[in-house]
């Protein structure tokens, strides 16, 4: 499983620095998802651990284009209709019910059935995945040649750095939950049922901030969003480690729609002030290879370690003291109006 996190640091960045190399987002995520589809058929093939491995690492590599360049495809259209704070969150929230109806369907099927049927259900979704990118549309951008050095302009501005340090230390936190939430309730006694409805509460929290996302974002500044995210995430945690408790739980999953939902809108929203136009794609990529790959990895690996030496409940004690370090990262950002766009 740490293999998928390696794919996740090396494998968005490539992905993008292509798409803004050809200007073109929508074609590389139609290749991408039909040659994902073709490899995923080796499965059938798959003998020894090896191959497995060397299949596993591939195909994740090629996967993990798909989140950051749907992205950025996204939210270039959106601004050039100047509908971002309005629709974005209308169209992010398929992918939290998206997910959360795979997980429940794919999960029932396994438990009736047999978990030999995987490579059927994955064969199936991704050539489901490969047709259905033949049905989107390239937003209209200037082609031109990159640049050299354009994009570590961008990274010299300090403000991007502390951007991004804050992002490395949200999905640093949330590592913990990500991988150790489930068993910490099952120490608790929740029994497989119990555990699910926590996580179909949190995703249900989300989706909510998303559909009334506009509210949000067209009252307040991204900047002061991100500082609430990160200390509902503070709060959220220590809930999570000391009391709990039924009530406090489902409460703390509440928190979900601050530190997954409002934190994903307000720092995409601020990304496009600095990564617009041609690097946007690889801005979109390094933010997702820094969060998910810098910080899922190393938040995966700090979680496990404390798990093992420590009490369950330290787990969410860091991350509740990594939030803290995000909002401290975040406070750095020197004030300013932004122009709208």
């Amino acid at each position: 499983m740490s293999m998928l996190q390696i794919t996740r640091i090396v494998g968005p960045f490539s992905w993008g620095w292509l798409s803004d190399y050809l200007s073109s987002r929508i074609g590389i995520i139609r290749f991408c998802a039909c040659l994902a589809a073709l490899i995923f058929l080796c499965i059938y093939f798959l003998q020894d651990y090896i191959g497995f491995f060397i299949w596993m690492f591939v195909l994740h590599t090629i996967l993990s284009s798909l989140m950051p360049l749907g992205e950025s495809a996204t939210i270039h259209a959106l601004y050039k209709d100047n509908s971002f704070d309005k629709r974005y969150g209308r169209l992010r929230l398929w992918g939290s019910i998206g997910f959360i109806a795979m997980v429940l369907a794919a999960g029932e099927l396994f438990q009736r059935k047999t978990i030999e049927l995987y490579p059927i259900v994955g064969t199936v979704v991704l050539f489901a995945l490969a047709l259905i990118t033949f049905c989107l549309h390239e937003p209209k951008m200037g082609r031109r040649k990159m640049v050299k050095g354009e994009l570590l302009i961008v990274l010299f501005n300090p403000d991007v750095r502390w951007f991004l340090l804050s992002g490395f230390f949200m999905i640093f936190a949330h590592a913990s939950l990500y991988v150790f939430y489930s068993l910490y309730l099952a120490d608790l006694g929740y029994d497989k049922f119990e555990i699910g409805l926590f996580w179909a509460l949190g995703v249900a929290a989300e989706v909510i901030f998303f559909y009334f996302q506009s509210k949000v974002l067209s009252r307040l500044d991204a900047e002061v969003i991100l500082q609430a995210a990160f200390g509902i995430g503070v709060i959220r945690f220590i809930l999570i480690a000391f009391l709990p408790i039924t009530s406090v739980l489902i409460v703390a999953q509440l928190m979900h729609a601050g530190t997954f939902a409002a934190h994903h809108s307000a720092a995409t929203k601020l990304l496009q002030h600095w990564f617009m136009g041609p690097v946007q794609a690889r801005g979109q990529a390094l933010m997702a290879t820094i969060s998910y790959g810098l910080g899922g990895t190393l938040g995966g690996l700090c979680a496990g370690w404390i798990w093992e030496a420590s009490q369950p409940r330290d787990v969410f004690v860091m991350s509740a003291f990594a939030c803290g370090l995000a909002g401290m990262a975040i406070q750095k950002l020197r004030p300013r109006r932004y122009p709208a766009r």
